[in-house]
């Protein structure tokens, strides 16, 4: 069976008695139809629970189950009777299209209404879509009506969450403009960090829109209208409850790709998760090497979290494709994946995401290297039997989640300056052995320090290679990585090093998911 036919054979619970589950009371839910809600009025300030980061090593076209295990690993807790709900980013419609499809979860371990989910959900992709262009077409009107502070040049972009690539460059009849897609936006970026709305304010007022003619930094407090794009994302903010196959509580909010920003959900939905239930199982996009580094670097050191154990997740099939089919050399990818996880945290466990066609002699090998690494290593068949089965996996990770774990963010210090944290960064995390910086770069980001040195890093590059470039498998050493670009987020109070070829609004592919989704008696097909 499909995703999408497993989750029709299974009965889901009104959305109400799955907030008592999270003890929220009547007046905490907002309904949207029978199994979605919006969460409100809640105090976040006290996060009781266990933080449990799940990860990967890097992608490949087969999928690594990240999302499916996150699910698998909520269920398992909560059938060996622990209290734990699923906190994870809103699909894309980029993806869902394009080459990817849904991103709920698969085989038992999803997460539903599985369709709503991937596709309009409760409107909180369109409403950032929505506020982004307001703040372009703002700009614009600014400049129609007279250009008052006299911008020059624009650095604030358009976005959709479509895959368009007919739209990375366009010409209108006032300026040149750009199109990202909405995941890779600043307002996505400052939607997922912002503590509250006032916090969200403040972050929107401080968006870097331009510069003017006498090289003035242009922000948006600066044009003004900041209240009527909070009013668009006002709602939005309120983090979504929905609920796995198994009828527990799953917070999805937000939506940022870990390539291009930094791949968490919201602030506000982990706090939310951490504050009404015991364990709170969450993910960040692509391998350790993109979310993972991101949320610890950008999402844990600006908002005072850490996780309380990082499982990191691999499959067979994966490890042979970065072996180009020889496991014994793609193995080598999990091994690094393991060595830069152990840099963060001293509570790491590998889970193997089985598959029927994996061999006693490949599993053997993994828990070989895992073991000379000292890491432990368990097998998880939640895609196919759910939480059957599962008191080794739940007791496991109560284990290790309540262990003494010293927090450890040693990507860079917080006083070195931009170029030192980018050096730091692509040496000591990827293992490059020099960094190029493409025409004027350095001297550029050089030039940043006297207003952004305090910045975070958001490192922008292919997820299918702990390199910059995607052809180069498995666990390289000695290369190089080259800096192409940068982006000043002021808003959301990182700068994004752009390294190789990354595009932040991608094209759709010859054999895109559109091709499969259809709408046969009233039931959208198709979305897997």
């Amino acid at each position: 069976m499909t995703d999408y036919e497993i989750s029709k054979t299974k009965k889901l619970l009104p959305i109400t008695e799955v907030a008592k589950k999270l003890r929220l009371k009547e007046e905490n839910i907002l309904p949207y139809g029978k199994y979605m809600a919006k969460i409100d009025n809640i105090n976040v300030n006290s996060t009781k629970g266990k933080l449990i980061l799940v990860t990967s090593t890097n992608p490949t076209p087969y999928g690594e189950g990240k999302t499916t295990l996150a699910i698998g690993l909520t269920d398992a807790l909560n059938k060996n009777g622990y209290n734990s709900c699923v906190v994870l980013r809103e699909p894309s419609l980029g993806p869902v299209f394009g080459n990817k499809g849904g991103a709920t979860g698969g085989g038992m371990s999803q997460v539903a209404p599985m369709n709503n989910i991937n596709l309009h959900f409760t409107g909180d992709f369109h409403a950032i879509t929505s506020a982004n262009n307001l703040i372009s077409a703002m700009i614009d009107n600014h400049i129609f009506q007279g250009n008052k502070l006299g911008i020059k040049n624009v650095y604030f972009t358009r976005c959709m969450d479509i895959n368009d690539r007919s739209l990375r460059n366009i010409s209108t009849n006032l300026r040149n403009d750009h199109f990202t897609i909405t995941a890779a936006s600043e307002i996505m970026a400052i939607f997922t960090l912002a503590q509250d709305i006032n916090d969200l304010k403040e972050k929107l007022n401080n968006i870097l829109i331009g510069k003017s003619f006498d090289n003035k930094d242009i922000f948006l407090k600066d044009i003004g209208g900041v209240g009527a794009v909070l009013a668009l994302l006002k709602d939005a903010l309120k983090p979504n409850l929905v609920q796995t196959l198994e009828n527990n509580p799953a917070i999805i909010h937000g939506g940022p790709f870990a390539n291009i920003a930094h791949g968490c959900n919201s602030i506000i939905a982990t706090k939310l998760g951490l504050a009404l239930s015991d364990y709170v199982i969450t993910e960040a996009g692509f391998g350790s090497d993109m979310g993972a580094l991101k949320f610890l670097d950008i999402k844990c050191k600006l908002n005072n979290l850490y996780p309380d154990l990082i499982v990191l997740n691999a499959t067979i099939r994966s490890l042979k494709h970065h072996g180009e089919g020889d496991i014994n050399k793609g193995i080598g990818n999990l091994e690094y994946h393991i060595k830069n996880m152990q840099k963060f945290t001293d509570n790491l466990l590998v889970i193997l995401n089985k598959f029927a066609d994996d061999t006693d002699e490949e599993i053997k090998l993994i828990k070989k290297l895992c073991k000379s690494l000292n890491t432990e290593m368990l097998i998880s068949n939640m895609y196919k039997n759910g939480s059957k089965n599962t008191k080794k996996i739940a007791e496991t990770i109560v284990k290790y989640s309540n262990r003494e774990n010293k927090k450890r963010y040693n990507i860079y210090e917080d006083d070195d300056d931009i170029i030192t944290k980018v050096e730091k960064y692509c040496k000591n995390m990827f293992g490059a052995k020099e960094i190029i910086y493409n025409d004027n770069i350095k001297e550029e980001l050089k030039n940043l320090n006297s207003k952004y040195k305090n910045f975070r890093i958001c490192i922008s590059k292919t997820p299918s290679s702990i390199t910059d470039n995607p052809k180069v498998l498995g666990y390289p050493k000695d290369f190089t990585m080259t800096v192409t670009g940068y982006k000043i987020n002021n808003g959301s109070g990182f700068i994004t090093i752009l390294m190789g070829n990354v595009l932040t609004m991608p094209g759709l592919v010859q054999n895109a998911n559109y091709y499969n989704i259809d709408v046969i008696n009233d039931e959208i097909i198709g979305i897997f």
